[in-house]
């Protein structure tokens, strides 16, 4: 059975897989600490390990370069593609938030305030955030009793809530899997766009706000735990060269930062 098989499905279950999206993901996992180019016929080995046909790449590129996101150069048979300046600016903030470290400790402060603000969970008449009230309007800052975390958990939205479980589902999958390069690189890509459609869309729920029965219980751990299990295996595939696939420039010091508290 193909190891990766679940994760796969876990993706089609979301509906037809956004192409132009997952490039967007590999870009930011495997190529920006690489030199930020990549060729093409390694995209194309990576994402059809995961079942996205030639033709579906080669629209999304397209449509990607369109959109001024990406730029494609070819150099005798070989072609490759690099982020736009425009596209690598749009980088940074978003790259801060994926690889941001876990939290070590439980939340000990939290606010609740009538403006919406980074992180918040919206609830009946205000906004609950981890940490002191700040900005402009009504807040209060104070701890969570005991019977809160339930109540909060019911005020996610169902898309919310469907998002956290199918993380949890591939985190699960994940477990115990011993991985060769690709295979690795694969698995990476998945987990981190999983992660990343979650972390850009939604509010972080801390870990003491989820049911007893959830597992994993801390899923921002998680991520990051496999994440670290799975990186020397996927580096070894970027550094693999084959054929017409050259090998990747060698690791920048901001692939050890990820998910690695200061």
């Amino acid at each position: 059975m193909d190891p990766l098989a679940p994760l796969i499905s876990s993706l089609s279950a979301d509906g037809r897989p956004r192409v132009w999206s997952l490039v967007i993901t590999v870009f930011g996992d495997s190529v920006q600490h690489r030199g930020g180019r990549v060729a093409a016929v390694r995209l194309n080995r990576l994402l059809g390990r995961i079942g996205v046909e030639s033709g579906a790449l080669r629209t999304a590129l397209s449509r990607l370069s369109r959109d001024g996101w990406v730029e494609g150069r070819k150099a005798g048979r070989t072609s490759s593609y690099a982020l736009t300046p425009s596209g690598s600016a749009q980088f940074g903030p978003a790259t801060a938030q994926i690889y941001a470290p876990p939290r070590q400790s439980a939340v000990s402060e939290w606010s609740f305030g009538s403006q919406e603000s980074p992180g918040a969970i919206r609830l009946s008449g205000g906004w609950l955030r981890p940490g002191p009230a700040n900005g402009s309007g009504f807040g209060i800052t104070g701890k969570l009793s005991g019977p809160s975390a339930p109540e909060v958990w019911k005020a996610l939205t169902s898309e919310h809530v469907s998002a956290l479980h199918r993380l949890a589902d591939d985190l699960r999958a994940l477990s115990g899997l011993e991985l060769g390069p690709l295979d690795a690189a694969a698995a990476r890509t998945l987990l981190i766009h999983r992660w990343r459609r979650l972390v850009l869309r939604y509010p972080n729920v801390p870990a003491e706000l989820f049911p007893p029965e959830f597992t994993p219980q801390n899923l921002h751990q998680s991520v990051a735990q496999n994440y670290t299990r799975l990186c020397p295996m996927a580096e070894q595939w970027l550094d693999h060269s084959e054929g017409d696939m050259p090998a990747m420039p060698q690791a920048t010091a901001d692939l050890a930062k990820r998910f690695i508290c200061a």
